[in-house]
């Protein structure tokens, strides 16, 4: 989530919370960064988020934020406990930068790393945030100027790691949320005029006129939509986005699309006729 006025991320997370040993097979570990300026609340835990003690508690004791980045973890590399969980957190130009992956990049570790960023568990993800950060350091020794210059180097180099495996991911550092789409991303920016949303994965129906103002805006990525009312934003294979203050600040080529990428839209298109 990235938004223009501090929200809680109450309603989407329930509704993600519930695909994590419920509704979807992610039962592997869970995670949920709040930013609060330049620094991350995270919370981790490697129990299904649908039966997590600390993820009903985050439910009902709602955080404000201006950006938030959510995870639920089906395990392929790192066996289930906290130091695979995600999102990974690390400091950059005195920011906290967050990182939640989805897909598998099987030559993960074939990426060189310089030592700056060590991975703390067993991950291919980890192991691809610390190479990525890496990168954008080797590149800018401070945060360039022109925010577009930034983007367009985080998305060159995830296109170089995606070469490697499936690299769909949220990266954020509190002040623009990066969402790559490898197989598959889908975004939602909710403004003014707000109606009702309805939950795919659970029975909870907000009415967001009755809880917000006219100048809020909020953007909502997720692996596939959740809830069931609103028209969802599929990304492009082979994309990144960039949001800011909850609007869409511009979408740039990442790479190119791998042949499973393109198998699973094939298939998509195919089953929806």
């Amino acid at each position: 989530m990235d938004c223009n006025t501090p929200t809680d991320i109450v309603f989407s997370f329930t509704g993600l919370a519930r695909r994590g040993g419920a509704t979807g097979p992610h039962a592997d570990g869970w995670g949920l960064a709040f930013f609060d300026g330049p620094a991350a609340r995270v919370f981790l835990d490697p129990q299904p988020c649908a039966h997590s003690p600390l993820a009903g508690f985050l439910r009902e004791h709602p955080i404000k934020t201006l950006q938030a980045i959510a995870h639920i973890r089906r395990k392929t590399k790192g066996r289930v406990r906290l130091a695979n969980t995600h999102p990974f957190a690390r400091e950059l130009w005195g920011r906290h930068w967050v990182f939640a992956h989805n897909g598998t990049v099987k030559g993960a570790k074939t990426l060189r790393l310089s030592g700056r960023f060590q991975p703390v568990g067993q991950t291919d993800s980890e192991h691809a945030f610390c190479w990525l950060l890496d990168r954008i350091t080797e590149k800018h020794k401070r945060r360039p100027d022109d925010p577009d210059k930034l983007a367009k180097l985080v998305a060159d180099s995830a296109g170089v790691i995606a070469e490697h495996g499936t690299f769909n991911f949220l990266l954020g550092d509190g002040e623009t949320l990066y969402a790559r789409c490898d197989t598959r991303l889908w975004h939602i920016v909710r403004r003014a005029p707000f109606g009702q949303a309805a939950l795919k994965d659970d029975d909870v129906t907000v009415d967001f006129s009755q809880v917000t103002t006219p100048r809020d805006r909020v953007a909502i990525v997720a692996t596939q939509p959740l809830t069931s009312n609103e028209r969802w934003v599929r990304g492009e294979l082979a994309t990144m986005w960039a949001f800011h203050k909850g609007a869409l600040r511009g979408t740039y080529k990442s790479g190119e699309p791998s042949e499973k990428a393109r198998r699973i839209l094939r298939r998509e298109q195919l089953s929806a006729r």
